[in-house]
């Protein structure tokens, strides 16, 4: 007879630590906060720096997914909550010390200004298009004065709302797989490469699509070395940190990280995006596609992975 002194509960299925209480309205909520911070990022960068007339594209056309991604993320977050009435609330008060606080007041700003921001090329995109309302065509016109530094603006805002999809989940210290540094950088990362691709999917710029190109493969370049980075701090770490690492190495979800993440969604659309800055042909929807793809995959793969990691008292 094996006698045992059960101390503690969080043995049990659904107590804590072991918690799985996050699913895949929040995995397309990361994934669409950050491709929304990159498009908005390029798009400010871009007219910060005077090559709006060169980069259409990525400042006009593409601007158009950011809110619209904001919006569905958002809708996604409010499904996920389970006092919906009372999101309000994170409104009443800011607090430094929370990724969540930070979250709530950037996406707060930034999904108006993002509209506003769209709002003020529609008659440059659409000639026909015209504002009904006097005081709308004034608030045009201001905007379109201040353009530059509402860029300025969106561009730090974009900065917070891409690197805080990582950050958020990297408070959470009964995560192993989660609690690391790496993650904020990572997703922000991951976000700007995901805004190119989107980017360069509706280009038809040829000249445009060669700058996003080379944009994109110095970030795919640093997200595999931050990904490197991190899983050689698991494999360096303690006991909890070597078992979120096998959970890519053998465990689970090796195949959907490293062959739909890393393989699909990072060497290939590199490679392919080389062969296209050398001349060959190369379908410009094809690298994108594996991008958005494998960024998707990645939010959905920590979510997962993360939940099922934790710390043995």
């Amino acid at each position: 007879m094996k006698e045992e002194l059960i101390v503690s509960g969080k043995h049990l299925p659904g107590i804590y630590p072991d918690l799985h209480l996050w699913h895949w309205e929040i995995a397309l909520y990361l994934f669409l906060g950050g491709l929304a911070g990159g498009i908005i990022f390029f798009a400010s960068y871009f007219v910060i720096m005077g090559k709006e007339k060169e980069m259409p594209t990525a400042v006009k056309w593409a601007s158009i997914i950011a809110p619209l991604a904001l919006v569905i993320g958002l809708g996604a977050l409010f499904l996920d909550l389970n006092h919906k009435l009372y999101f309000w609330r994170l409104y009443t008060t800011i607090r430094f010390q929370s990724p969540m606080s930070w979250g709530a007041w950037t996406l707060l700003l930034i999904t108006p200004l993002s509209f506003i921001w769209v709002a003020s090329y529609l008659k440059e995109m659409f000639p026909s298009w015209d504002w009904k309302f006097n005081f709308l065509n004034q608030f045009e016109k201001f905007v379109i004065k201040n353009r530059k530094g509402l860029a300025w603006i969106l561009l730090i805002l974009s900065l917070i709302v891409a690197v805080y999809t990582g950050i958020l989940l990297s408070a959470f210290n009964a995560r192993p797989l989660w609690n690391v540094s790496i993650l904020g950088p990572l997703f922000l990362v991951s976000g700007y490469s995901s805004g190119l691709a989107a980017i360069m999917w509706i280009s038809k710029n040829e000249s445009e699509r060669k700058v996003l190109s080379r944009i994109d493969l110095i970030l795919i370049a640093v997200e595999l070395f931050l990904i490197v980075h991190l899983f050689m701090g698991f494999m360096a770490g303690t006991a909890v940190k070597q078992e979120a690492f096998n959970l890519f190495l053998g465990g689970p979800f090796t195949v959907s990280f490293w062959v739909f993440v890393v393989l699909l969604g990072l060497v290939l659309p590199g490679v392919l995006e080389i062969f296209e800055l050398r001349g060959y042909h190369v379908p410009k929807w094809v690298p994108a596609f594996l991008i958005l793809f494998g960024g998707l995959v990645f939010r959905f793969v920590m979510v997962e992975a993360g939940q099922i990691t934790r710390y043995l008292y």
